[in-house]
């Protein structure tokens, strides 16, 4: 048993199940998660009993780091090893005042939006709840600066694998685990209905979403799964997410592509759209990070600023995300990998 792929909850019935009292679930969480620890043997407050029953029975098993990789701008990347030809790709941003680490749900991503190196790469299989808690383990194990914010924007769909997904937030919030704030907990999501109002009653931590177009006809170009969950539920379901708690607020994630969704008339849509639907929100954009044969372009600045500009105008906090890390591939938009055999990779990105 990989104990990382545990909840509390879960983590208190096994150890139950093996005679244990609940509250060596705590202790086991709090080694493991803020601790940092790998080995049984260094959880000293354990009854030595104890400890060799896991030996035998459990692990502390992270994916396997293949690649380590720090941009210019300190943005750091790894390459994760999930098995059977699979890696997944995990990003850390540094800034001053916090630290944000982007998390991968999938290896590779049904989605595939045309924009997105990992949606060109297509869906390999769902991570498990150790391979998606794994990553942050890692890398609280490994940096100097805290992780404070966690964004499930890495590769793959969230909402798609929602039962591995759901406990790896579980424990991001924990107290006995890594204690974020659910503010401090981000999931992003192309737009899974369904799957947004479980996780409203499941787990409602902060919602990102992947809108990058107004009308139906250019969403279902630019995100396929419009054709499935069109706007006009995907709205309903956002303003259902928000009903329990009004102070909240969704972030629209927008990738600007020039010629395609870039203009001032493509902006007022957007704002006609979320206007009309009463979301309180706030928007991120996004200046498309090229990758070869894409077939899209980054649109010039002054085209972004006027789109950003527009929404601001129309009441909007806007934000125009700054490129992180494209010199390592580790862009929004650029994350993918395929590994050839055990010994050799090849990046497919980018």
């Amino acid at each position: 048993m990989n104990l990382l792929g545990l909840s509390a909850s879960a983590l208190t019935e096994w150890c139950v199940a093996r005679g244990e009292k609940p509250f060596r679930a705590r202790q086991l969480l709090k080694w493991i998660h803020q601790r940092g620890a790998s080995a049984f043997g260094e959880m000293t407050d354990l009854a030595k009993e104890f400890r060799a029953g896991l030996d035998t029975d459990a692990e502390i098993r992270p994916p396997e780091v293949l690649q380590d990789n720090v941009s210019e701008d300190g943005t750091r990347k790894w390459l994760f090893d999930v098995g059977n030809g699979n890696a997944i790709e995990t990003v850390f941003i540094p800034e001053t005042d916090r630290g944000t680490l982007c998390i991968s749900s999938q290896a590779g991503c049904t989605v595939a939006c045309p924009f997105c190196s990992t949606g060109r790469q297509g869906f390999n299989r769902n991570l498990t709840t150790a391979e998606i808690i794994g990553q942050l383990w890692w890398a609280r194990h490994v940096l100097d600066q805290p992780v404070s914010n966690v964004v499930m924007m890495g590769m793959g769909e969230p909402l798609l694998n929602y039962d591995a997904v759901v406990p790896a937030l579980q424990l991001m919030l924990a107290d006995d685990a890594y204690g974020l704030s659910r503010r401090k907990v981000t999931v992003s999501t192309s737009g899974v209905v369904p799957m947004i109002d479980r996780l409203a009653r499941d787990c409602p931590v902060s919602l990102a979403v992947s809108l990058h177009a107004p009308t139906d006809a250019l969403r279902d170009v630019l995100v396929p799964l419009n054709k499935k969950y069109p706007l006009k539920d995907l709205m309903s379901s956002l303003r259902r997410y928000l009903d329990p708690a009004p102070r909240d607020f969704i972030t629209f994630e927008y990738v600007l592509l020039d010629g395609v969704n870039d203009s001032i008339e493509h902006a007022k849509a957007v704002a006609r759209l979320v206007k009309h639907e009463e979301i309180s929100c706030k928007f991120n954009l996004i200046p498309f990070n090229p990758f070869p044969n894409s077939g899209y372009r980054k649109p010039a600045w002054p085209k972004t600023r006027a789109f950003a500009d527009l929404l601001t105008q129309e009441g909007f906090i806007t934000t125009i995300r700054k490129t992180r890390g494209d010199d390592i591939d580790a862009a929004c938009g650029q994350l993918a990998g395929d590994i050839q055999d055990r010994t050799r990779i090849t990046m497919r990105m980018k």
